[in-house]
């Protein structure tokens, strides 16, 4: 028997000292806590110890001779009053927000609801079953581990390359990965796929989410899964699903290894976390662990307070303007920077976050803190800048230390490629960083992360081959998912044999792909796009942990994947691509010429008018090399090649005649995307001649600057 000593508030959650673990746990309204230890294999409960101890709303004890390895959960007691807001239920285990590790997982069963299935009076009704037995239990963790001389690559934003994956579908179909290691952290960190991403060229991965998250009831009935993982219930704790062991807290020890071997390659880790809220749901959802700890004290609850305020879409908000949550996200941050090494963060609804009552103000309190944190301040921050609520579309309001997805170059580039009616004027804004949204006195186009596809929509294949999305197999009647995806099937609706039409598509994918590595700002590629990747016209593949959704290798697309290696290494050859500063558009002393000019395919500069005409499609870029106005980390001035760009989104060829001899002279052609390679460099223009640019296609031509 266990003896159990008052222990200490702080940390929060379970903190081994190789002596015994001290266990922490915030609730404001219950009115009695309970700790209970269970077996190895989480069926027995083995010990069960009543918290006496309370300070500042935290209920804590120490239990000596507890070890590593011990799973526990908590059962808290408090008026059960839904209409306050109150939904204590003794019953039911919950699992410790707190826990750094968790063990199996959640088995769907009426007893994890707080109130009764089928109750006239529905969630006011009250449940006494224990769901103890299928609720996965937190795990008491070993925080120790040999980083060696691990260190952080901090590569700066003007260098960075991100590449979106998904831990479990990135490998699961890898042949040359062992069987045992496929779809697992041991398996992002196998040498065959690092030597990959070293030779795609990224400098860092964002992970989807990797926080133990819930597979819906819905879906595991219709026999789906949360495959993406936004349903999370455990912000400390890396999922064990994607652990290769499968043991009770390995996976704490087998993700801080694959930071490890990715920090050696020199590639950070980014992940994408989801605090806007939990997999508890509205107020019909299970409880599960904040909503039996303290519900109010957890989240957004409307006037009445039985119901969840949702800007989620997905049933409840967690409370960002309390003080115990703000805690709980600044300290779920703090210890993935901190214990696990990660690089970086991409908050998922980010605007949720950043809404006081109802308005979404970037000046909340959850920003306030981020800035002043010596440690969170000094990570990648990335918002997707928009929520579900009204008022929650952000992007280019977030505050400094901020980079954000931008959705408007996304639908831009997308837009432009597939021929509709739109202005050359915000092309030419998205190409430069989107100044007209992060231009301003701490801003640099560095803010922008630019993407064509996400994890979120058609994938670049599809989105050249389809039209209307094809959601059938989701088993939501084809309803669920984006509509206006912005995209053109090149003349036929998914996969066909006209020639033609293959051909197009593979052009229009080569056009996203340059567009998007010579647009300054932060490139971001999604996984499997540079393989040529298909979900069939799915678009919201959330639910599809199968083929479906994992990277097929046996069918990736080499050549496709051999000029996206080629693009990748221009860009990062080249800081003009990549710039630190704002364009001026202004003649610049010492560079011979303006930073960038516009022309026109007769080789003239374009005027205002030519700039706000719908029709027009083509048009060319001057970037010059001498004109990057930063120097390196050793105070010289960087200087670059010259570059011409010529963008052109008709279906005809257009004759473009180059710019004349003021801003250089033997252009060479390196990108045509009508050709599958970049060129070797043989062809060579003088300024002033004429260069067919063919229908939808971009060329682009370089100057070396002696």
């Amino acid at each position: 028997m266990n003896t159990i000593y008052p222990g200490h508030p702080y940390p929060l959650g379970a903190t081994w000292d190789g002596r015994g673990v001290n266990f922490a746990l915030f609730s404001e309204n219950a009115t009695g806590v309970e700790l209970c230890f269970y077996s190895a294999d989480g069926k027995t409960e083995t010990g069960r110890f009543k918290i006496i101890e309370r300070s500042h709303h935290v209920w804590h004890c120490y239990v000596v001779d507890a070890q590593p390895g011990q799973l526990y959960g908590y059962r808290v007691s408090g008026p059960y009053e839904p209409q306050a807001g109150h939904r204590f239920n003794p019953n039911k285990l919950l699992l410790d927000p707190y826990a750094k590790a968790v063990s199996g997982t959640l088995h769907w069963h009426d007893s994890l609801f707080g109130y009764t299935i089928g109750d006239p009076g529905g969630d006011l009704s009250f449940n006494e079953t224990d769901s103890a037995p299928f609720v996965p239990k937190a795990v008491v963790i070993d925080p120790n581990f040999d980083w060696g001389d691990d260190k952080a690559p901090q590569t700066p934003y003007h260098k960075t390359i991100i590449y979106e994956t998904h831990v479990k579908g990135f490998t699961k179909l890898h042949p040359d990965i062992p069987e045992e290691l496929r779809g697992t952290y041991s398996g992002l960190a196998h040498p065959v796929t690092i030597q990959y991403l070293k030779a795609l060229g990224i400098t860092a991965i964002e992970l989807m989410p990797v926080h133990y998250f819930l597979t819906d009831g819905h879906l595991e009935s219709n026999g789906l899964s949360n495959y993406w993982g936004y349903n999370t219930i455990g912000f400390f704790a890396p999922d064990v699903r994607y652990s290769s062991k499968g043991g009770v807290h390995e996976q704490v020890f087998e993700f801080k290894n694959m930071v490890k071997e990715l920090h050696k390659a020199g590639i950070e880790v980014i992940l994408d976390v989801v605090y806007n809220h939990t997999a508890e749901g509205s107020e019909l959802g299970p409880t599960i662990s904040f909503r039996g700890i303290d519900n109010s004290s957890y989240y957004r609850l409307t006037e009445d307070a039985r119901y969840y305020m949702d800007y989620t879409g997905c049933g409840n908000t967690l409370n960002s303007n309390l003080p115990n949550v703000l805690r709980l996200i600044m300290d779920s941050l703090r210890y993935w920077i901190l214990e696990m090494h990660v690089d970086g963060f991409r908050f998922d609804l980010a605007s949720t976050l950043a809404r006081e009552l109802h308005e979404v103000n970037r000046l909340s309190a959850f920003f306030d803190i981020i800035h002043q944190d010596p440690v969170i301040s000094q990570v990648k921050l990335i918002a997707e800048p928009w929520d579900v609520g009204e008022g929650g579309y952000q992007v280019g309001k977030f505050p400094p230390g901020w980079a954000e997805w931008n959705g408007k170059y996304r639908d831009c580039m997308r837009d432009y490629w597939r021929g509709a009616d739109s202005m050359l004027s915000e092309f030419a804004e998205r190409l430069t960083g989107s100044s007209d949204l992060y231009k301003n006195d701490y801003r640099r186009p560095t803010a922008s992360i630019n993407f064509i596809t996400a994890h979120d929509g058609f994938t670049l294949h599809d989105l050249v081959s389809y039209n209307e999305k094809h959601n059938e197999a989701n088993g939501e009647g084809n309803n669920d998912g984006e509509s206006h995806n912005r995209s053109w099937n090149c003349g036929a609706e998914g996969e066909t044999d006209d020639p033609n039409i293959k051909a197009m598509r593979k052009q229009q994918v080569r056009n996203f792909l340059t567009t998007l590595f010579l647009s300054q700002g932060v490139p971001m590629l999604v996984a499997g796009d540079e393989l040529g990747k298909t979900q069939y016209g799915n678009n919201n593949a959330y639910c599809q942990d199968n083929e479906l959704s994992w990277i097929n290798w046996a069918q990736a697309d080499n050549e496709l994947l051999a000029f996206t290696r080629s693009l990748i290494h221009i860009y990062k050859s080249h800081p003009g691509f990549s710039r630190r500063r704002w364009f001026k558009g202004l003649p610049i002393k010492g560079a011979g010429a303006e930073d960038i000019a516009w022309f026109l395919p007769e080789g003239d500069e374009m005027s205002e008018e030519n700039w706000n005409q719908d029709f027009a499609k083509s048009l060319g870029v001057f970037l010059n090399g001498k004109a990057l106005r930063t120097v390196d980390p050793l105070g010289r001035p960087e200087v670059d090649d010259n570059f011409y760009v010529i963008f052109n989104a008709h279906g005809d060829s257009v004759p473009y005649k180059l710019p004349s001899k003021k801003y250089g002279k033997h252009w060479i052609k390196l990108i045509d995307t009508t050709e599958p390679l970049v060129l070797d460099g043989s062809v060579v223009y003088e300024p002033e001649e004429f260069i067919e640019v063919k229908g939808r296609s971009v060329v682009l031509l370089n100057q070396t600057l002696q």
